[in-house]
């Protein structure tokens, strides 16, 4: 048995690159590897949700099968509801009534799971966690989907959110900070990643309300770098046990290649057998 009592786990976003992080928290359902604290961003915080109510398959079936179904992600959307994504699908029919989502076992868990979102009025991350209120669970995690420019800004206790990877994309600085000295580590991208470094110009009419958020927007690509040379930098230091793809992947934030996303789980899934070094790398 794996030991994970004083483990944290860190689930990075990456939109449809997420089913790389269903096919880990399939295998970890599978191997029953569970973990007293967990935090998700993005597609981060929707798959983890369904790790966190033990429903192994659940994300997968929504990202791949559901959206072969369905078609859920496209333009189509985007000019007729102003989001590249379906959401009443997503967050409403699919929870309530095609896959249903298990609150009760959520609720009942003794892990507890935070999800990201980034506010718009002053440009920080903020971390939620709800096990009561099944509405605020659905605003938080849409809030921390929500891609900017992409989908509509989301509100979460009447403050509007967007995308939780905008400001803290990789969270393990916020699990050291809840006391899990040591953690588990599931990105979307390959060792040696990196962004262009530069800034993006956001142009001037997006987000004009929201100068905070133009800022975040503007030094996300830094920010993002900076979080990944933290993360190898804490791997080096056997404080972090990274589980990532093994190669450049071809696969987009909206990707809608079924085969493309199966291959990708199935290779989170091959990945997240190296788990077991794990008492290895944090031995004493």
């Amino acid at each position: 048995m794996i030991e994970t009592q004083n483990i944290g786990l860190v689930l990075e976003g990456g939109g449809m690159r997420g089913v790389f992080t269903c096919g880990v928290l399939d295998y970890f359902m599978d191997n029953k590897i569970h973990f007293p604290y967990a935090i998700g961003v993005s597609a981060g915080a929707c798959n983890g949700l369904s790790y966190m109510s033990n429903q192994r398959g659940r994300a997968k079936y929504s990202n791949i099968d559901l959206l072969a179904k369905y078609k859920y992600i496209g333009l189509k959307h985007y000019f007729k509801k102003g989001n590249i994504m379906d959401f009443d699908l997503l967050f409403h029919e699919f929870p309530e009534n095609i896959i249903p989502y298990d609150y009760a076992t959520y609720f009942r868990s003794d892990s507890r799971f935070e999800m990201v979102t980034s506010n718009c009025l002053t440009g920080q991350a903020e971390y939620f966690e709800e096990k009561n209120d099944k509405e605020r669970v659905i605003d938080i995690v849409k809030a921390s989907s929500s891609l900017p420019i992409l989908c509509p800004i989301t509100y979460v206790d009447d403050i509007p959110m967007l995308d939780g990877g905008i400001c803290d994309s990789i969270p393990v600085i916020r699990s050291i900070g809840q006391g899990y000295e040591k953690n588990v580590v599931v990105l979307t991208r390959n060792k040696g990643y990196r962004k262009e470094s530069k800034d993006i110009k956001i142009p001037s009419f997006i987000y004009r309300k929201y100068p905070a958020m133009r800022k975040a927007l503007s030094n996300r690509n830094t920010l993002y770098n900076s979080q990944l040379e933290l993360i190898e930098k804490l791997e080096d230091e056997g404080r972090v046990f990274v589980i990532r793809p093994l190669k450049p992947i071809n696969v987009d934030r909206i990707e809608k290649d079924t085969d493309k996303l199966t291959s990708l789980y199935e290779e989170g899934y091959e990945c997240a057998k190296s788990i077991h070094n794990l008492h290895f790398s944090y031995k004493g």
